[in-house]
């Protein structure tokens, strides 16, 4: 039996035993009544979107998500899991490693066998200060631009540590890997997810090779997100999971705790997902991290990440004007700097009012932000702009929603290199 008509009668069973009719659940979702009737008859099937507001609303604990939620087969592969194919602008290690001073002269760097011999070097200082400019311009530059000045950027500081003595190695491995691992970031924007893994997998292994046992674990937060945008619930909780353990500093154990608690909701298991957010909160206020000695890990512009991921979360659960609540708190204090972050939460911001039936708020929002993108590009961000629009489509009969379609479609179109 199909999904969609095991869904309609599951959904008119539940509503039924709430003792709801279904003007009462059109109006307390904010759907078409009859919209409703078609999906209960199994006429029409059911958005995930629709599905989550009835989850949460019903109290279904994610069974009514589940009969939409199209199933994995074994050509399915998690992106998280499957190797990273080559891409234009990965290097590779062992080609990094072996690059050394001559790498660096073809790059028009003119550098002696003296590197780092020195302790009052000053190049690896400027590098460090490049790679705090390089992350502020990531929030109101495109990624493709940035992406092959990162490229090089990581390959000197590596070819600088591969003709280093040993007591400066370790640091320009480091500074190597981070340099990596934003890179791996950047890729993902630019839609390029099999680059995203690789650039990961790579900063991990400078950052071993460098003497830092951790990063290889953020390694596994950055590759759980990359399935949460695949829609990969199970591998998004499973790579969390595997970056928590006890020995890891609070920080990675944090943002992989909030990566587990995105999980969770994607599938509305809410009591699962609000105790992972209990748990990245608890975790990331006794972190140390932010002292200025090394870049911070992860997100270095919102000032309490567990609660946006709060506001992020209740939307996937089906909870809208409670998402939209925390997010336009949060939103509040996000320096006016970062574009790009701004977007991401802005348009999820955007999503939940719409969803709560706010449509001319959620318009507004949309509006301001929609002007911004062809700054900031993002293959991740687009992915709440589809949903928005989606979203939108049901009230077409909103003037603000048809004065708002062309700039959407605008984002929306496909790039043209």
């Amino acid at each position: 039996m199909s999904t969609t008509l095991c869904f309609g009668p599951e959904l008119r069973r539940l509503r039924v035993e709430a003792g709801l009719t279904l003007t009462e659940f059109s109006v307390a979702l904010n759907y078409d009544k009859g919209h409703l009737s078609k999906v209960e008859r199994g006429e029409r099937s059911a958005s995930p979107e629709l599905a989550r507001r009835c989850d949460a609303f019903l109290g279904a604990d994610g069974e009514l998500q589940r009969l939409v939620t199209r199933p994995e087969t074994d050509t399915d592969s998690s992106p998280a899991e499957s190797p990273a194919s080559p891409s234009r602008w990965l290097i590779g290690r062992r080609a990094i490693l072996s690059a050394g001073t001559g790498a660096l002269i073809d790059l028009g760097l003119k550098l002696g066998n003296q590197a780092l011999s020195s302790t009052d070097e000053p190049l690896l200082p400027s590098f460090r200060m490049q790679f705090d400019q390089l992350r502020k311009l990531g929030q109101s530059t495109p990624p493709r631009v940035l992406l092959p000045l990162l490229e090089t950027q990581t390959r000197m500081i590596t070819g600088l540590a591969a003709d280093a003595r040993s007591v400066s190695r370790a640091p320009a491995l480091l500074l190597a890997s981070r340099f990596a691992e934003f890179t791996g970031w950047m890729a993902q924007e630019a839609g390029d997810s099999d680059a995203a893994l690789g650039w990961t997998g790579e900063a991990a292994e400078l950052a071993r090779a460098g003497g830092d046992p951790y990063l290889g674990s953020y390694a596994l937060v950055r590759r759980a997100l990359v399935a949460m945008y695949g829609g990969d619930a199970t591998g998004t909780v499973a790579l969390a999971r595997r970056a928590q353990s006890s020995e890891l500093p609070p920080r990675i154990r944090g943002l992989a705790a909030q990566r587990e608690a995105q999980g969770h909701a994607l599938v509305g298991n809410e009591v699962a997902c609000l105790r992972s957010l209990d748990r990245a909160r608890e975790l990331l206020v006794s972190d140390d991290a932010r002292n200025g000695a090394e870049p911070v890990i992860g997100t270095s512009h919102v000032s309490d990440p567990a609660a946006m991921t709060t506001g992020w979360c209740l939307h996937d659960l089906g909870r809208p004007k409670a998402a939209a609540e925390v997010l336009d708190r949060e939103y509040r204090r996000l320096p006016p700097h970062a574009l790009r972050t701004r977007a991401r939460y802005g348009f999820r911001r955007s999503l939940a009012h719409a969803a709560s039936g706010e449509v001319e708020h959620a318009c507004a929002i949309a509006g301001d932000l929609l002007g911004m993108m062809p700054a900031v590009p993002s293959a991740t961000v687009n992915s709440d702009v589809r949903r928005l629009a989606r979203e939108l489509s049901r009230f077409r009969s909103s003037r603000a929603v048809r004065d708002l379609q062309p700039a959407l479609a605008r984002v929306l179109a496909p790039a043209h290199d």
